[in-house]
Parts: C-alpha cells; structure tokens; sequence
C-alpha cells in the first residue's frame, strides 16, 4: 500500500552518514511520489534511489527550519532544468512560500512548471485525490510543525472462483479476461458478465509522519486506525533532560512509550542528533526504544526503504542504490 524511502535521518545538520530530513512516500495506487521534508541536498540523494522528480506529486513541508526545508529551492531547479512541465503541489507554511518566491526572485530561477501552494495551517485536509487523503496535524515545536497523516483506500477485485466453476468454466484465458473486467462471449453463445463473477475487496491502509515534536500524545487523533507511525527521536530521555526544553524535540522513550499507549503495530524512529552517528550510539537508541515498546520497531538510516501492506505489516525492502 505504501513504500517509504528515507532519503535524510539526521537532526539539525548532516553527518558523513547521514543527511538531512527527507522522506518519500510512495503508494499502490499509481507511480506518484510525495516528498516530506526536503533538506539540504536531497535532490543528491534522489540519485541513488530508483524515484524520478518528473513523478513527483507534491512536497509537503512540516516546518521552516532548515534542515527540513534548505533543499527545496535546489530541486525545484533541477526539476525546471530537466523538464519538468507537470504542476506540483507544495504543502507547506507560508513562510515557506514566501522565502521560496524571494530566491526564486534573486536568482532568477523560472519554474516551466505551476507551483500549487497550499497553505498547510489554513485547512487540515490539505490533500484529497481518488483513493488518497492527506491530513496535516499540529505538534508542538519551538516554531509551528504538523505532522502528515497519508490514507489509502484501493479496492482490489477477486475472482470468484467458485462461481466460475459451478459454470463450468476453469482456470484460463477466461479467467484472465473477467478479473481485467472484460466481458466474456462464450463458444456456446453464452456471455459472462466479469460483475457477476468478481468480487471488491476494499483495502485501506494508514501512516502517519511526525514532524520536529516534543509531545507525540498530540498525534493521538492522526494515529487513530493507522498502522505504522514515523516520528522523529532526536535524543535518548537521559539527554533530552540535560540539553533542556528549548530544542523542543521528543526523546526515544517518550515516543515509544506513545506507541505503546495507542496500540501502534510499527513505529520507525528517525532525526537522530549526530552524536548518535555511530554504531554504539544507535545501539543505545534501540535499546531505549525496545525497553518500552514491543511492536515491530525500525531505527530508520539514510536509503533505507519500507512497505506497508494492506494487511497492517511492515518490512524492510532490501535494494541497491544506484
């Protein structure tokens, strides 16, 4: 139902390892992408990975803070350069729109394509399209952030092969036909209807992703029937108490321990502080998480990609980078 591609899992500033945040989310239901977030440099990790910006739907933007929003001037560049005449949504506070139209201003970029902005704190839905929703929900930061709730309805048809048999009609060509929807006229003269003998299977399917948040209790609502949470652990509890409530960021503990209360069947952990960049500090971040939460749980790094699917499960998709 959705594959996610963590292009940066960095806090604040990059690593040799890891960059800034950006995450694309891809669905079951055509080839379009959307980016959330766009750090510095993301449009250099889109070369490694098999997306293609002339597929991109639309960019969504959880606050302005730099190392979520640096890199968008410089895609939508290279979007122009190579051709791209496809309009794209940008989802995304309004200051956002305003510095991106000054450095469009001072640096003469021309966009061959429309930019449609949606003001993220005007409307909750800030997307809706046949299938797909979008939700945008306030958190709580040192600046305003939402987090972004992607929802999925597909109906898959199934044919009913019990059905088909009782009319005598075997595994085959036939069955081929009617599951694309086909009519089907047979040697004897008779017509099967391919609505008669399909079934609709609706699939839904739920994610939500956190933007920069102290409080993950604030994303109860978005999480309500959802099946995986991408949230934001830039400090295990221990330094989050020493650094203080200024940077105004959630600790591993506090949200595992959210994940816990609502029931979620898969968390994935991202943003890590770069004193974290290295194999023992990842380890201590596991195991924080593990200590209060016992779902399925992913500690995300750059590249690294995910599915989500109709039944609820998550799994790492292993791929090789370009």
């Amino acid at each position: 139902m959705f594959t996610l591609t963590f292009l940066g899992t960095c806090a604040g500033a990059p690593t040799k390892n890891r960059n800034v945040t950006a995450l694309a989310v891809q669905t079951c239901l055509n080839r379009d992408w959307w980016l959330v977030d766009c750090g510095e440099a993301t449009q250099h990790r889109l070369q490694h990975v098999a997306l293609k910006v002339h597929d991109l739907a639309g960019i969504c933007i959880t606050h302005v803070h730099g190392d979520h929003s640096y890199g968008l001037p410089g895609l939508l560049a290279s979007a122009a350069i190579t051709g791209r005449k496809r309009p794209l949504i940008l989802i995304a506070p309004l200051a956002v729109k305003a510095w991106l139209e000054a450095t469009m201003l001072h640096t003469e970029l021309f966009l061959p394509f429309s930019l449609i902005h949606v003001d993220v704190a005007a409307v909750r839905n800030v997307h809706q399209e046949p299938g797909l929703s979008i939700e945008r929900h306030a958190l709580s930061h040192r600046t305003p952030s939402v987090g972004f709730r992607f929802a999925i309805e597909s109906v898959k048809w199934k044919l009913d092969s019990a059905a088909l048999r009782a009319r005598g009609v075997e595994p085959g060509p036939i069955w081929g036909k009617l599951q694309e929807g086909q009519d089907v006229r047979l040697d004897d003269g008779g017509v099967l209807a391919a609505a008669d003998f399909r079934l609709a299977q609706l699939e839904r399917a739920a994610l939500v992703i956190g933007g920069d948040n102290d409080t993950p209790a604030l994303l109860a609502g978005a999480c309500e029937d959802a099946q995986l949470l991408v949230h934001e652990a830039t400090y295990t509890e221990a330094i989050l108490q020493k650094v203080g409530p200024g940077p105004t960021h959630s600790s591993v503990r506090r949200v595992a321990q959210f994940a816990t209360e609502r029931g979620l069947p898969n968390l994935i952990l991202t943003h890590f502080s770069a004193r974290y960049d290295n194999p023992e500090g990842m380890a201590e971040l596991e195991a924080e998480a593990r200590q209060h939460y016992s779902g399925q749980l992913f500690l995300a790094h750059d590249f690294a990609s995910y599915e989500l699917d109709a039944g609820g499960a998550v799994r790492k998709i292993e791929h090789t980078l370009r």
